[in-house]
């Protein structure tokens, strides 16, 4: 190989690792940014009564995130990965569903929809059967049923 054709494969590799790290931090920086926004944090932190933790959850947060991201990349070998990976899901779609939650509440979607709707009874059943439908589906996706 020349040296023009490696010169051009290394700038070539450099300005896809400097639009993917670009990519990213914006992408990171938005998540972050509307999770602040929400008040998901402080907001979980009052319900379980530890708002002196709220650095910790926050840690979490960024920590997770990036082991996320270094696992997603590297794809190391674990020893009890399916279980690692199980554990993994259901954290983050606790996380996520707090997220959705916070910002229906941010939002005001319940009040909005059950006064249109005109719903005076059966809401913890309602709540329920949204949370069961996102499941299934979840699940129907992903089992490629």
């Amino acid at each position: 190989m020349s040296i023009k054709i490696k010169l051009f494969a290394a700038i070539k590799a450099a300005a896809e690792v400097l639009v993917g790290l670009s990519a990213g931090a914006a992408a990171s920086a938005g998540v972050f940014a509307l999770i602040t926004v929400i008040g998901i944090l402080p907001r979980w932190a009052g319900h379980t009564r530890t708002a002196r933790h709220v650095s910790l959850y926050e840690w979490s947060v960024i920590l997770g995130g990036t082991a996320g991201n270094l696992i997603f990349l590297l794809q190391p070998s674990l020893p009890g990965k399916e279980i690692l990976e199980a554990a993994a899901g259901l954290f983050m779609g606790i996380f996520v569903g707090g997220l959705i939650m916070s910002l229906a509440e941010v939002l005001d979607v319940f009040p909005i929809l059950l006064r249109r709707g005109r719903i005076q009874s059966g809401i913890p059943w309602m709540v329920l059967s949204i949370g069961i439908g996102k499941m299934l589906g979840a699940y129907l996706y992903f089992s490629n049923l």
